[in-house]
């Protein structure tokens, strides 16, 4: 039982970190044309939606599971 638990929180941070980098990759800057003649153009950041889902997902998963298996490692 300590093995599995151990392995969930494993399973947690690899999740975690998946999180995080796709968080990362999501979002690209771009150039917002000015609106006005004679305005600077200014620099906006977009987000890739499903990157930004599959980061929440994760994010969901690996609280799941790190409260899970401290849970079982605290039981025993």
């Amino acid at each position: 039982m300590r093995r599995r638990a151990v392995l969930g929180l494993l399973v947690a941070v690899l999740a975690a970190v998946g999180c995080v980098s796709s968080w990362l990759a999501a979002g690209r800057e771009v150039v917002v044309a000015p609106v006005l003649d004679g305005e600077p153009s200014t620099m906006a950041t977009m987000y890739y939606a499903p990157l930004l889902t599959l980061s929440m997902l994760l994010a969901a998963a690996a609280g799941v599971l790190a409260v899970v298996s401290v849970a079982a490692l605290r039981r025993r």
